[in-house]
């Protein structure tokens, strides 16, 4: 097999992940499926908290420990894989416990956390290995091109798949229409991984393997040396926070209206839309590999969708924009945030820059436990506007960060 025909299997084989991985999230959207299955299991803006904080921020955290073990590795595939197949078994216990759930208690929302944080940092232990296999498998040239259709195809599935948990949140009741959706996403999963068994994988660099003070060492250094990496850890720690910030609009919303099993389907249907039609248009007007104009939409509608949520919420057909908007705003993070990435690191780097991209994520982390204490406090509406003006400090990063493919 030729160089050529080894870059249209990998090419392929990314795709293929794409698809079912597509078909899996939707089942468990932690925009709006698990924070409303979380609220009807008692779950407060604090546990909301510590969910975004678990799943957004903590699962970029523990990339810092997991690149050490994963750093020295000559060939990354088996440990992608195993980071999938434990993500797998959480969600299949989870989806068990629900399905002998009755009644709301917070030992039950304990419990669910308790397995949303393995099946989270599973994950991280396997973005790690899909960056560098990603980076040394698919030469420059294709990098971008293949995110945006990966996104275009995704954006397709998960529309399909997003109707479904519509028809199963709408038809089964609580708690077995979730203890569905979650067995689902796990045997969905496990299909995701026929991509990444079709790769081809050469050995990687030979590294030296990193203590944990070594790797902070390293870290620092990267930090010192490297004003990209700088730009980029302020643009994640500010525009960032919107993903950690979306949990919050269905616990707002559920204190303006009423929110049953039908519209939290409605409200993820539309989130794809707007994600599929953000793709869309990218796949066909954005040309070449600049990112810059990207960036600059992607801060100021994370600046604007808080804001966006205070307006709308009187009805559940005005709130409808704000989902719509923020899948548009995570397709543009889906595609900046690994391009970039793999524009700014190299072969041999790239797993130390992916630990230090999800380490120094830090305010995905704090911010949503701090959103969580100040809600009861100060209440949704301050919390929203100090956010946006929190995230228009991006565009310091955005106008600044510069690559070959970025201007």
């Amino acid at each position: 097999m030729n160089t050529q025909q080894i870059q249209k299997r990998n090419y392929t084989a990314f795709l293929v992940h794409a698809l079912f991985l597509a078909l899996t999230m939707n089942f468990i959207d932690i925009n709006t499926v698990v924070p409303n299955m979380l609220a009807e299991s008692g779950a407060t803006s604090l546990h909301m908290g510590i969910l975004s904080s678990i799943m957004i921020g903590g699962t970029s955290f523990m990339q810092l420990l997991f690149a050490g073990i994963i750093y020295p590795l000559r060939r990354k595939k088996p440990a992608l894989l195993t980071g999938i197949y434990l993500r797998v078994t959480a969600l299949i216990v989870l989806g068990i416990f629900l399905r002998t759930l009755s009644g709301a208690g917070l030992w039950k929302v304990w419990t669910i956390l308790g397995l949303m944080t393995i099946f989270s940092f599973s994950g991280a232990f396997a973005n790690i290995s899909y960056t560098d296999i990603l980076g040394r498998t698919i030469e420059p040239a294709r990098r971008k091109n293949l995110l945006t259709i990966k996104q275009l195809i995704s954006s397709v599935g998960v529309i399909a798949s997003a109707l479904l948990v519509k028809v199963i949140l709408s038809n089964l009741t609580y708690p077995k229409n979730y203890s569905t959706l979650f067995l689902l996403a796990g045997g969905l999963l496990a299909l995701a991984t026929i991509g990444f068994w079709m790769i081809k994988e050469e050995d990687a660099p030979k590294q030296e393997k990193l203590s944990l003070g070594k790797r902070f060492v390293a870290f620092g250094q990267i930090i010192k040396n490297d004003k990209n990496m700088r730009l980029y850890l302020l643009l994640i720690n500010t525009s960032g926070i919107i993903l950690s910030t979306i949990p919050f609009f269905i616990l707002f919303a559920r204190t303006r209206f009423s929110i049953d099993g039908s519209l939290t389907g409605t409200f993820l249907l539309v989130q794809m839309a707007g994600s599929l039609l953000t793709n869309t248009l990218l796949t066909f007007f954005s040309k070449g590999q600049r990112y810059r104009k990207l960036l600059y939409l992607f801060v100021g509608l994370g600046a604007a969708i808080p804001l966006i949520a205070v307006l709308a919420s009187p009805s559940p057909l005005t709130f409808s924009l704000v989902f719509l908007l923020t899948g548009s705003s995570l397709a543009l993070y889906q595609i900046l945030a690994p391009g970039i990435l793999l524009e700014i690191s190299t072969n041999e780097n790239r797993p130390l820059y992916s630990g230090l991209a999800g380490a120094g994520s830090i305010m995905n982390i704090l911010y949503p436990i701090l959103a969580g204490v100040l809600v009861a406090t100060i209440g949704f509406v301050a919390v929203f506007i100090l956010t946006s003006a929190y995230i228009l400090l991006g565009f310091y990063a955005a106008k600044n960060i510069q690559c070959n493919r970025i201007l």
